[in-house]
């Protein structure tokens, strides 16, 4: 005999149940995922033996099984239910969140009834029937209309577990009898107070989450002088609670956990934090605190303290503390750190980015030798081109590990990009693995900036940009996926009214929002089964599998990603594309990973952010949010400040003189100027690398990009002069040339203690020596010359100059050979170029790859596959060919052309005649070695 009956996943409309019935005695009855608008009920003799029954996922409005007397569960979440009807006879668990209820009728009333969830409806009062239940122990009501708590509710002996977030509740009722009530989550309301009584008679209370209420003060723990407080986790963000709670929490002892960020807090009184001893995680952030007290160091168990954003200027003593693991101080007034003669082993995780006035010697970096992840301010130079465009944008992003103690978000951000006339920024979530993340952070960036050299087009160059980095996951990516979001910024040449225009691409799950006049404006799409209806349709015409969680073939709940090509075609990469023009109006941008967004609403994270004056606190806000919202998964936040006018222009045509050299300079000039840095990655641009994984291992999967240090032979004649600048809203006449772009990733490696590689001599420069841990900001991506003005080819001793029509002058590149004419400056032409893109003449100029690309044969710029054929080197760094460097590409003026052949002709007849070539038999080329430290 047939039991139970699963149709989940088809395209049912109609569901006749006394069909199913005449058929045999059912018990279970699965529809999930189905079109159903309509359930008829005819055999009601047959209908008594069904006992569960799955209706979640499809399109009902009105629901009535009264009939079903011996029906104990109800799955019926995610439809468009109005009104619910129900027998209460066996009725033992109920589950119709994400509905349009205003009214759920259950007779008579459910004596069995032991977990009732009603969240995300449009109820504005608790059931009655609800209340007289007596065996029921959940209740989750959040996301509701509700207006009060019923008291037969709050008294309930039954009762474990009470949800009533994100109402409008005002006031508890006063609690006269003890009650067994283990949890009570009453966030997002508007509590001015609570019960006077709380505490003292919900004495098994273990969970108090009280964040975005307008609460001035906390109840007693207890009438008499012992308090009988369990009280383990208690949120309390966002209220206006100040000095005068913190004594009461002594009334706490068994605290664990506490969150008081967001408040009005000037001191935490020492004598009363040294009886916290039990106390775990910490979190005082957003608050006007100036000092941490010294008796913290009694808090022997802490392992977590954030206190970022407010305005301590002296570092706390913290890292006395045999359990402590993460400590975020970023955004306060931080002058010098005290550090003990030895530091706890189990200190993973110190950020204090933000600290301006932060200065840590070599020595005090030493001593944070075994730190995985160390974040500090590195202050650019002033000829550092990213001044140019901080005036229109500026972005701080924070990461924070969930309970599993495991990044898997990163974050790609590019203040300057293309040339400086634009910028790109990226969220990146792996769920579970954090390979995928970190690859499509490394190179991402550089596969748009080749898309948009071919292509002006927004839709066809995001496309390619994401179908060409899921290709580029390789044999990581069979296995692994990850949610992709790439925002692009960009002057508006569709738009004459608009200086830029924002294109927004994304798969799974991360989002971008806009701030546009005070409200968001969402630009992304979430593709899940349960958010996207299209989506889940496409998934089950192919006939794949989705089990009772709603993930495909059990893996996953998105229908998008970059990898998982193993579920193809029920996970595709083709991305959502959404562009706008950015105008005055248009404040900031918000890019978040699920769980930010699972826990904080638009219009939530628009307002807390939007009079926040530092980006990175910015950030920093948001996940701390997150967090004490309830969020126990990884949440990464990034928040860009969009600054768009005519008043923000930077251009030295309107009398800005910016920093760089000017004319000639003397190649001991070019010897002694320091080499221009990269953004700090403080400021939230790129995510750390764990020293777990040595930088070595990163090269198998990416490959590298750092450039060799040799010396270039064409760049002794002298200097050839630097360009005009301009701002973002005033770009130069782009030349087309594919230059790399200056991204910023932290890579840290334990192979080294002293910042060099096994064949180096001196210190690599612009790296933080930092112990066993090597954090240096590295250039991660690649690039190569496209679409160059037609130019003549010059031999080693023509100087015919380029055609008249270069508006800006001659342009060079100077391109690696082999090592007999590694550094001869050559014009590179458009027609070598067009011919390389042809199909039919590219195998003259490159070599066709296992992966269907055309590279050339010398300057192969797949970096994964040159990764992989590379020689793997024990000592951490990478081992790859070396890249055209960015300040390698120079514009001669046009009053200079005559002066530069000249030299360069000098040059060229001075150096010695080539030996002749050896024959075919004779040639033997060893292998061309790279020595690519970063």
């Amino acid at each position: 005999m047939v039991d139970k009956v699963v149709m989940a996943g088809n395209c049912l409309e109609v569901l006749n149940l006394g069909v199913l019935n005449r058929m045999s005695h059912i018990k279970h009855v699965d529809l999930r995922m189905n079109y159903l608008k309509t359930v008829v009920i005819e055999n009601l003799e047959g209908n008594r033996y069904i006992t569960h029954m799955d209706l979640r996922d499809n399109q009902l409005t009105d629901l009535d099984l009264s009939s079903l007397c011996s029906l104990e569960q109800l799955h019926c979440e995610r439809n468009q239910l109005r009104e619910l009807t129900l027998s209460g006879f066996s009725l033992r668990t109920l589950y119709a969140s994400s509905n349009r209820l205003t009214a759920v009728n259950v007779y008579p009333v459910p004596s069995l009834l032991t977990s009732l969830e009603l969240s995300r409806n449009l109820l504005e009062c608790v059931p009655d029937w609800a209340c007289e239940a007596k065996k029921l122990e959940i209740l989750d009501v959040s996301y509701n209309l509700l207006t009060e708590v019923p008291m037969r509710i709050l008294s309930s002996l039954s009762l474990r577990k009470l949800m009533v977030g994100h109402n409008h509740v005002h006031s508890l009722p006063v609690l006269v009898e003890h009650i067994p009530l283990e949890v009570l989550d009453i966030q997002h309301n508007v509590f001015t107070k609570l019960p006077d009584t709380l505490f003292s008679k919900a004495l098994n209370l273990r969970y108090l989450n009280a964040s975005a209420n307008s609460l001035e003060s906390l109840p007693s723990a207890c009438a008499g002088e012992e308090s009988l407080s369990v009280l383990q986790l208690l949120y309390l963000t966002s209220n206006l609670l100040t000095d005068q709670c913190i004594p009461v929490l002594v009334g706490h002892p068994h605290l664990r956990i506490l969150h008081l960020a967001n408040n009005q807090l000037q001191t935490f009184p020492a004598s009363k934090l040294n009886k916290l001893e039990q106390l775990e995680e910490l979190n005082l952030s957003g608050n006007k605190l100036k000092t941490i007290p010294t008796t913290i160091a009694n808090c022997r168990r802490l392992h977590t303290l954030v206190a970022h954003s407010n305005n301590i200027s002296i570092f706390p003593e913290i890292l006395q503390l045999p359990q402590i693991q993460f400590v975020d101080l970023s955004c306060n007034d931080l002058t010098e750190i005290l550090i003990p003669e030895a530091l706890p082993a189990t200190l993973q995780d110190l950020d204090l980015t933000g600290n301006t006035n932060l200065v840590l010697e070599h020595k005090t970096l030493d001593m944070f030798s075994h730190i995985t992840t160390l974040k500090i301010d590195q202050k650019p130079l002033p000829t550092t081109d990213s001044t140019v465009t901080s005036t229109f944008w500026s972005h701080g992003l924070a990461e924070m590990a969930g309970q599993r103690n495991k990044l898997c978000v990163s974050a790609l951000a590019m203040d300057n990009f293309a040339e400086g006339v634009g910028a790109v920024y990226g969220m990146f979530d792996g769920d579970r693995n954090e390979e995928l993340p970190r690859l499509l952070q490394c190179t991402m960036a550089d596969v748009l900036l080749e898309e948009v050299q071919q292509s002006t087009n927004d839709t066809v160059f995001m496309t390619n940009t994401f179908l060409v980095s899921h290709r580029k996951l390789g044999m990581a990516g069979q296995k692994l996926g990850s949610s992709a979001l790439l925002c692009y910024i960009r002057p508006d040449t569709a738009d004459p009214t608009s200086s830029f225009s924002l294109t927004v691409a994304n798969v799974g799950t991360c989002q971008a929002v806009l701030c546009r006049g005070g409200k968001p404006v969402p630009l992304s799409k979430v593709f899940s089964l349960e958010q996207d209806l299209e989506e889940a349709r496409r998934v089950k015409d192919q006939k794949a599998i989705i089990t009772e969680d709603n993930k495909v073939n059990g893996v996953t709940c998105c229908t998008r990603m970059l990898g998982c090509t193993y579920l193809y075609p029920w996970i595709l990469p083709k991305p959502h594309i959404s562009s706008t023009p950015l105008t005055i109006q248009d404040e900031l941008l918000i890019l978040g990973n699920r769980a930010l967004w699972e826990h904080l609403s638009y219009t939530e994270a628009i307002n807390a952010v939007r009079h926040v004056q530092d980006p990175l606190a910015a950030a920093k806000k948001l996940c701390t949010l997150a967090q004490s919202y309830g969020c126990q998964d990884n949440v990464g936040a990034m928040v860009v400040y969009l600054n768009i006018g005519e008043e923000g222009c930077t251009c030295e045509m309107n009398g800005l003189t910016l920093p760089g050299p000017v004319g000639f300079a003397s190649t001991s000039t070019i010897k002694d100027a320091p080499k221009p840095t990269t953004p700090s990655s403080s400021s939230g641009i790129a995510s750390e690398f764990s020293s777990e994984m040595s930088t070595s291992e990163v090269s198998s999967e990416v490959g590298s990009t750092a450039s060799d240090e040799h010396n270039t032979v064409g760049l002794e004649a002298g200097l050839l002069p630097r360009p005009e600048r301009r701002c973002s809203l005033h770009p130069a006449p782009t030349s087309g040339v594919f230059q790399r772009q200056p991204s910023c990733a932290t890579f840290s490696s334990n192979q080294s203690d002293n910042g060099l590689d096994s064949d180096d001599d001196q210190p690599v420069e612009g790296v933080i020596i930092n112990g066993s841990k090597v954090e240096v900001e590295v250039d991660i991506h690649c690039c190569r010359g496209r679409d160059l003005e037609s130019c003549p080819t010059l031999t080693e001793n023509s100087s015919t100059p380029c055609p008249e029509e270069h508006a800006r002058g001659l342009f060079f590149g100077i391109r690696r050979q082999n090592s007999v004419n590694s550094g001869i400056l050559l014009p590179m032409c458009r027609d070598k170029m067009e011919l390389q893109k042809s199909p039919s003449t590219s195998c003259l100029y490159g070599k066709k790859l296992s992966n269907g690309s055309i590279v050339p044969l010398e300057d192969s710029l797949n970096l994964i596959e040159v990764a992989t054929e590379a020689p793997k080197r024990k000592t951490g760094y990478f081992a790859a060919p070396t890249q055209l460097e960015p300040e390698d590409q120079f514009v001669v003026p046009r009053d200079l052309e005559e002066e530069v052949k000249e030299q360069m002709k000098q040059h060229q007849e001075s150096r010695p005649e080539p030996e002749p070539e050896p024959s075919e038999e004779d040639r033997t080329e060893p292998p061309e070695e790279f020595d690519t430290a970063l």
